[in-house]
């Protein structure tokens, strides 16, 4: 049977479907996790047609994990050409440098340095709790900051508001946080040439492929920091951060919990066809791809959309539950469509405090209630 694509009326239809049936998660959820879950009554109609993705190459319906597996493994590896791809036989050791420690509050905040490729290091703040259990395992956060000249230091928490300083709120909840910047401020003076820099080494390659290699080295380092179980990562970014937590969660399955803060899922609500991004590619006639598919490739992972729905910047809100809706299909085969969610914060392109405590709940269930 083939599935018709994603529209008004059967977006009603999977969502009914993802929520009341075959599934206790309405009936059990704590209130604070239902109410993410459910989408507004008045869906938009996606601009763009999301190809259905429980259908495969030859038209069949799929209905099983068995049957869903070799589909992801197909869409993988259809964005993973699309993408680009590094060389995998460059990625360097997982030792890094700590350049500076200081103790922030009950923090300790290190300013560190490691390789992301053969002769380029990052900076990067990591952030502890100074009192730790002897011999126990905390689950570690990779921290993405948005677009800001500031880059990491914000989110470090050395500059700017506290609603800004994400990573010391997530390390005062019990994370080891990692905040590593972002390639665009790095050896360049511009994002086009940060962007033309990356593809002179590797030709062919995204820009959005040197942040999931940057975001893929980053696991690599907070897994090896001592008292980090490296089997509890999570990952939270804020704008910029967020379209990188996406490609992450999606291309990594070492990421157990993500929370996606104003990133823009559909391609329409922020600037996606940048060169640092994905491109004009996406605009061709031609192009099938859509973050339906990557949201999907998350699943069962918990990954949570934090919307601001409008105001000046605002990326996301009612107008992303389209790409949630088509990918609860999936995470529904995996028996948890509400691991998959939207909380609606309706104050624009920031992260309030009801946000931050949503973030906060969020990864600690995915971190540390969840198996």
């Amino acid at each position: 049977m083939l599935h018709e694509p994603l529209t008004r009326r059967n977006l009603f239809q999977l969502t009914a479907a993802a929520f009341c049936g075959g599934s206790l998660w309405a009936l059990e959820a704590p209130a604070w996790r239902r109410d993410v879950s459910t989408p507004p009554h008045n869906l938009p109609q996606p601009k763009r047609a999301l190809a259905p993705l429980l259908v495969d190459e030859s038209g069949n319906s799929i209905d099983s994990l068995d049957d869903w597996r070799p589909q992801a493994k197909s869409l993988r590896a259809q964005w993973q050409k699309y993408l680009g791809t590094l060389d995998r036989s460059q990625r360097p050791s997982e030792e890094y440098e700590i350049v500076s420690e200081e103790v922030v509050g009950n923090l300790i905040r290190q300013k560190i340095t490691y390789l992301s490729e053969p002769d380029l290091r990052v900076p990067a703040y990591l952030l502890f709790a100074r009192q730790r259990k002897p011999n126990s395992l905390r689950p570690g956060i990779v921290a993405l900051h948005p677009t800001t000249a500031e880059t990491i230091q914000p989110i470090a928490g050395l500059s700017g508001p506290e609603e800004k300083q994400s990573a010391i709120h997530l390390a005062e909840a019990g994370f080891v946080v990692l905040c590593p910047e972002n390639f665009l401020w790095q050896n360049a003076e511009s994002y086009d040439q940060a962007v033309e820099n990356f593809q002179k080494r590797h030709p062919g390659s995204l820009g959005m492929s040197k942040m999931l290699w940057d975001a893929q080295r980053a696991v690599d380092i907070l897994s090896s920091v001592p008292g980090v179980n490296p089997h509890k990562i999570g990952t939270f970014g804020h704008s910029l951060g967020a379209k990188e937590v996406l490609y992450l969660t999606a291309f990594d399955e070492r990421v157990k919990a993500t929370v996606f803060s104003e990133g823009g899922i559909a391609f329409e609500s922020t600037n996606w066809d940048a060169p640092w991004y994905l491109g004009q590619g996406i605009h061709q006639d031609d192009f099938s791809l859509n973050h339906h598919q990557l949201l999907a490739l998350c699943a069962p992972r918990p990954f949570l959309v934090l919307a601001g729905e409008e105001g000046r910047g605002a990326a996301d809100g009612d107008r992303s539950w389209p790409c949630l809706a088509a990918a609860q299909e999936v995470y529904a085969l995996y028996g948890q469509s509400g691991a998959l969610g939207l909380f609606n914060h309706r104050q624009g392109h920031a992260i309030p405090l009801a946000a931050r405590r949503k973030m906060i709940e969020w990864l600690t269930w995915g971190l540390t209630e969840l198996d």
